[in-house]
């Protein structure tokens, strides 16, 4: 196993990453009157997410590690909503949906477990 050394080497950080380079690519093409609105809300919950984790990671406690990853995955869950409503209102295509509900899906999973071990440092 890699050694961590930086909130970067964290596998969860990463995937979380990918995601907030996606949401960037794709809401690219949003229609402009969504820029300060749906377009801008998905950017910041996503970059929220990495955010929360790489602060948390540099906190000393593991409550306070905790506190943070549960408000990176309140994040992760207010885009997933936000993906949602983009396919519904029409400015996602299928595939794009897709591809994003995939990516958030794995996030989702990698920050659930990575929340699971840092809970298990406090018993």
């Amino acid at each position: 196993m890699p050694i961590i050394r930086s909130f970067t080497d964290l596998l969860v950080w990463q995937e979380g990453h990918r995601l907030v380079l996606v949401i960037y690519r794709i809401t690219k093409t949003f229609p402009k009157e969504e820029l300060y609105s749906l377009t801008a809300q998905m950017r910041r919950a996503a970059t929220s997410i990495t955010s929360n984790i790489a602060e948390g990671f540099g906190r000393q406690g593991y409550k306070e590690k905790l506190q943070f990853y549960y408000l990176a995955q309140g994040s992760l869950i207010e885009l997933k909503n936000q993906i949602l409503i983009s396919k519904d209102v029409g400015y996602l295509n299928d595939n794009d949906y897709k591809n994003l509900v995939e990516a958030a899906n794995q996030t989702h999973k990698l920050l659930q477990g990575f929340i699971t071990k840092t809970k298990s440092y406090l018993s």
